[in-house]
């Protein structure tokens, strides 16, 4: 079985040719991308200006003609790199050897010609004035406070701060000797690149392809596949184009959830004051700059279906501002452990595949005491490291290279795209513990507590503490009781062991303590998502 690609063939690509990692899991999904930034860079898309062949649309999906009928064509998005904005937000607090004679110079003339357009009333000062909206912008500083400034990023609470990624080439610029910002604006691209993908390293591109290739797929097929694998789908939500219409107003609401003012100000500041340096990096609103998104999985549709409606119930939740930005990063993260686990289960072993989805991740008690139930965690997260590893090793995968080309490919594929990936991202968002040397098992803690429930529960809805782990099996692989555990240990072709009935009492006592459980027995209890629906 061959690693088909969405949205178009790319067995051509360079990637796709010499990384086995990149042609099983899409282009890309990588160490270093934070959780931040792949929210950060699925919201990128999200609010971009897109293309699919000769069709330009700025909704933030592709109409639902568009993606019945899209085919083998690359999707293409201008995104605002705000450069300006970030100069202005971010360089009094970045390292004084990041700081470039041009970036200072530039930076003084755009704090000046703010303040010569500026009318402050009473006995207001400009400088002031000018010092709190800096301090403002800085306050939404998202991923990489110790890099460059331009490296950086926005919390993505408006829609003028979903900002792409640019780097800073400082040895270019020591070799040309530069001076002021005028002297590298006409070769700008000289000397900062948007193209280089090293923080937004596209792990963002694939959740988007992944969501536009499950909208895509027939009612029927959805409908079928949600009452075989019983994962507790309300009945519109199994109609992808209801789904499509939800998300594409949901999604935009959540990036104009801010005061348009904050906006307006951002924009102000990145394309007025100093218009030249936007249209450099972004181009116009009539001829913007397009770049070219990656590709996932074509099998991914079904992970993509899950993540869409985790996505819609997180939007549709009546919570926090900051609070669903933060629940959408981790949920982001715990979809890229999910596509990796679930297109290794695919490949890694297809004639003793477990039920699905695919694998099984034995959770355990953060304070968990008893040997028999840690030994069997820390195996489960043992065994998904092997999965990985055997499926970037699999039949279907084909490199056009020689052995020793081949041990590297394999050796980095290892290092920074698939095993490691899953543990490292997996320790980042507390579901994997200790962060540091060994018997790793799985834990949760209660911030992705809340995010499963609020994922796996409908808004405003009550489901029994049995089909809430019945659902937590059927869309993450975790598994809390002894029942479960004995499943995890047949995934692995271990032996059944004999475990305690109160091995998932931990869990009950967890999200009592956060107001999620209504007990009604000894023996039944409600798991209720309180979160009522509408922002």
């Amino acid at each position: 079985m061959p690693c088909e690609t969405f949205p178009y063939d790319a067995r051509d690509e360079r990637p796709y040719k010499s990384n086995p990692a990149i042609q099983l899991f899409g282009n890309r999904l990588f160490i270093d991308q934070t959780p931040t930034e792949l929210l950060v860079e699925f919201l990128l898309l999200v609010t971009s200006k897109k293309r699919v062949g000769d069709l330009a649309f700025d909704t933030a999906l592709p109409p639902i003609d568009t993606l019945m009928s899209w085919k083998d064509a690359v999707l293409k998005y201008a995104p605002k790199s705000r450069v300006n904005l970030k100069l202005f937000s971010f360089l009094g607090a970045s390292r004084l050897d990041s700081r470039h004679i041009t970036h200072r110079e530039h930076h003084r003339e755009l704090l000046d010609t703010l303040m010569s357009r500026m009318v402050v009333s009473g006995s207001g000062n400009k400088d002031d004035v000018v010092h709190t909206l800096a301090n403002l912008f800085l306050g939404f500083q998202g991923a990489g406070s110790g890099r460059t400034w331009c490296a950086q990023s926005f919390l993505p609470v408006s829609r003028g701060l979903v900002a792409g990624e640019t780097i800073w080439k400082e040895s270019r610029a020591r070799a040309g000797r530069l001076k002021t910002w005028d002297d590298l604006l006409p070769s700008f691209s000289k000397y900062f690149s948007s193209g280089q993908h090293l923080f937004l390293a596209r792990g963002g591109e694939v959740l988007y392809l992944q969501v536009c290739n499950a909208l895509r797929q027939p009612a029927e097929v959805i409908r079928q596949w949600a009452k075989e694998t019983h994962i507790g789908l309300l009945g519109e939500e199994r109609d992808p184009a209801w789904l499509h219409g939800e998300l594409e107003r949901e999604l935009n609401g959540i990036v104009d959830l801010c005061p348009a003012t904050l906006t307006d100000i951002a924009k102000f500041i990145d394309q007025k004051i100093e218009p030249e340096t936007s249209e450099k990096t972004d181009g116009t609103e009539q001829n913007p700059h397009y770049v070219a998104a990656g590709w996932c999985p074509l099998l991914s549709w079904q992970e993509g279906y899950l993540f869409a409606v985790d996505i819609l119930r997180l939007c549709k939740a009546s919570i926090d501002m900051i609070d669903r930005l933060y629940l959408l990063e981790t949920a982001c993260s715990m979809h890229v452990l999910r596509s990796i686990a679930m297109q290794s289960a695919r490949y890694g072993r297809p004639d003793h595949q477990a039920a699905w989805p695919g694998y099984r991740l034995a959770v355990s008690d953060p304070q968990e005491k008893r040997p028999a139930i840690k030994r069997i965690s820390h195996q489960t997260a043992r065994n998904i490291e092997k999965q990985i590893y055997q499926a970037i090793r699999s039949d279907a995968i084909e490199l056009l290279q020689s052995e020793d080309e081949l041990k590297d490919s394999l050796r980095e594929a290892d290092k920074r795209y698939a095993g490691k990936l899953f543990v490292g991202l997996a320790k980042r968002i507390g579901l994997l513990a200790p962060r540091r040397g060994a018997g790793a098992r799985f834990v949760l803690n209660e911030h992705l507590m809340r995010l499963l429930v609020a994922t796996v529960v409908p808004v405003g809805q009550r489901i029994t503490f049995d089909t809430f782990k019945q659902y937590l099996e059927l869309h993450h692989g975790l598994v809390f009781d002894a029942d479960g555990f004995n499943r995890a240990n047949g995934w692995m072709d271990d032996n059944a062991v004999y475990l305690p009935d109160n091995a998932d009492a931990w869990l009950q006592d967890m999200l009592e303590a956060a107001g999620l459980l209504i007990r009604l027995s000894d023996s039944c209890a409600l798991v209720e998502n309180p979160a009522g629906a509408g922002n």
